[in-house]
């Protein structure tokens, strides 16, 4: 009986293993890289220290660490924060020097940062300001991976400071950049040990952890298949057809399909796609009624996980009241011709700073008691003795005196805030001579708070006088957008493509635009409904088709305190320079931990106003 042919050692084949599917974790270098910067965004801030380790198998291979020239002075916060002062980085490189080497060390290499959001944006912004190719490597962030595999139990949150003693690491944070990625790399092993039970051993399968979609969501990716393409408002409905959330995009179809991917870490909105039974979607001619329709039915409908514009009839009014001795008040509805109305404001400590700065201003009576111009009282509050009030209360002021002090708020709201202005801005300067720093701020706060309500007021007037006006944009492709709005009120949008007649369209539009009610000279929309208009009216390219009345913004009006706002809005920055409202989240299921910033250094350098 012949024998059977031998099969050649050449023919064998072996099952590989999973770990061979993978780039193993054992087998990857890391370079964990920590930055010190002046500030929290890339924009008006800059690197002042880098600090990097290289680790590979538990090993570390090798550190990289500079201090970096910003070009500009350090703030005093920042170096009372991280110990660098502009004496240290005085002789150091710029930025521009030490990138092509940090880049040379990493190079090869999976990036890990804490936050990296933070650290590589600054990194990718430099780059781009020195002409250099930022790498195409993979990254992970230690942040969102605790939160992925810690609980609350273990740690109450997830910030470098916490973690490093949870995991005995070897270096404590101390917000200097080569430390604190001494701690990241323990930290990161760490989280390492965490990552065995789970099975996760190779590299693909750890950036792919948080980026894990639940199944629940992918079922739920059907409830976009009918959802067109194109700018419109999308509504999440519930088990009862109720309006769960309401958003708006430029293409409806791709931002609800993103729902149900993990690119969406919220957890308040992973909480309403599992509610969701579907989705509405209404196609709009362009993005700024999309924008309209979502204030609207988010002010309608009051969406359970919608944040925002939910209750615009919460704002808040400073009211001069209608007397012979008027005073101020906070209100919430304005009524023509029941007193002068400043604001809105969006909640109650904006609208008591405005009220304090014009008391500081103007000697009007703080009492609530309705003074007769004929019958005075018999005594006088501690403010008259103060000298902040005329005291008409005992008939120590007349009506006509007291209504000359009262007309310079009726002229700043509409038109010239000088007068009222003025007085408080030397008196911060004052304050600041006299090195009554924390006065001064506090007032300086109160006049932004002051004049910013002012600006607003005259921008809403100046559209709620015009009693038709159609704008028009172009959409980018050789057509326009256009949009017919009364008295604020957006009453109709279409588009006139390219080949399509923009007087023929338009005459449809006005034809079955809607027709506001109420009175002639005030809004017939919500505030934000008119600054959307406003904003979209301002955009460059916008063009201006049709006007009935007279749009003017009243002068000289608050231009001249456009240096003293932008003071003001930098010193707010400085104050809070890791004010950064990036979230860290993952998906919410299973809930993990929230990961805060770092709590902000209130004190600041006085932006006085020249």
């Amino acid at each position: 009986m012949p024998s059977a042919p031998a099969v050649p050692a050449t023919a064998r084949y072996e099952q590989v293993s999973i770990d061979a599917l993978g780039t193993p974790l054992a087998e990857v270098t890391f370079v964990v890289v920590d930055l010190e910067t002046t500030g929290g965004s890339p924009k008006d801030s800059a690197i002042t220290e880098i600090g990097a380790v290289k680790v590979r198998g538990g090993v570390i291979l090798g550190e990289f660490q500079t201090l970096v020239d910003p070009g500009c002075e350090i703030p005093p916060y920042i170096s009372v924060l991280t110990g660098i002062t502009s004496t240290m980085v005085a002789a150091a490189p710029r930025i521009g020097a030490v990138l092509p080497t940090f880049l040379e060390f990493a190079r090869g290499t999976v990036l890990v940062a804490h936050n990296a959001p933070f650290d590589l944006g600054f990194l990718k912004a430099a780059c781009a300001e020195n002409g250099l190719l930022w790498p195409a490597t993979a990254s992970v962030d230690t942040a969102v991976l605790a939160r992925r595999l810690l609980n609350r139990d273990e740690v109450p949150n997830c910030k470098l400071a916490t973690l490093a003693p949870f995991f005995r690491a070897t270096t404590s944070p101390t917000h200097r950049a080569l430390d604190d990625a001494r701690a990241t790399v323990d930290v990161l092993h760490g989280l390492f040990e965490r990552l065995g039970p789970l099975g996760v051993t190779s590299l693909e399968e750890l950036t792919g952890l948080t980026r894990q979609v639940d199944p629940e969501r992918r079922r739920k990716r059907h409830l976009a298949d009918d959802v067109p393409h194109g700018p419109g408002v999308y509504l999440f409905r519930g088990p009862r057809d109720e309006p769960l959330y309401v958003g708006t995009s430029s293409d409806l179809r791709t931002r609800v399909r993103s729902y149900f991917t993990a690119g969406e870490q919220r957890s308040r909105i992973t909480e309403m796609v599992a509610l969701a039974q579907r989705v509405e979607a209404i196609s709009c001619a362009h993005d700024l009624e999309a924008a309209v329709r979502e204030l609207r039915l988010i002010a309608e409908h009051k969406p359970r996980y919608n944040r925002r514009s939910r209750f615009p009839e919460r704002a808040l009014w400073v009211r001069l009241t209608q007397e012979p001795f008027p005073r101020l008040s906070v209100v919430r509805r304005v009524r023509p011709g029941a007193g002068v109305f400043l604001g809105p404001f969006p909640d109650r400590r904006a609208a008591d700073a405005a009220m304090a700065a014009v008391h500081e201003s103007l000697p009007l009576r703080q009492c609530t008691t309705r003074l007769s111009a004929r019958v005075p009282g018999t005594s006088a509050c501690a403010l008259a003795d103060m000298g902040r009030c005329g005291a008409p209360c005992i008939g120590a002021q007349s009506v006509g005196d007291y209504a000359a002090i009262a007309a310079v708020f009726q002229t700043a709201v509409e038109g010239d805030p000088r007068p009222l202005v003025a007085p408080l801005l030397r008196r911060v300067d004052r304050l600041a001579s006299e090195e009554r720093y924390e006065d001064a701020a506090v007032l300086r706060d109160r006049v932004a708070v002051l004049v910013r309500a002012v600006r607003r007021r005259q921008r809403l007037a100046s559209l709620a006088a015009v009693t038709e006006l159609v704008l028009a944009r172009p959409d980018g492709d050789g057509g326009w957008h256009l949009s017919v709005v009364r008295r604020g009120r957006l009453v109709a949008a279409g588009a006139a493509p390219r080949g399509i007649s923009v007087r023929g369209t338009l005459a449809g539009l006005l034809t079955t635009a809607e027709t506001p009610l109420g009175p002639d000279g005030e809004l017939a929309a919500t505030v934000d409904e008119t600054e959307l208009v406003l904003r979209w009216m301002e955009k460059p390219g916008s063009r201006l088709v049709e006007l009935e009345g007279v749009l003017a913004c009243p002068a000289p009006g608050t231009g001249a305190y456009n240096a003293f706002l932008a003071r003001v809005d930098a010193g707010r920055t400085d104050r809070d320079p890791f004010a950064d409202g990036r979230s860290l989240g993952t998906r919410a299921r299973p809930d993990r931990i929230t990961a805060g910033a770092d709590a902000p250094l209130r004190r600041a350098r006085l932006a006085s106003p020249a």
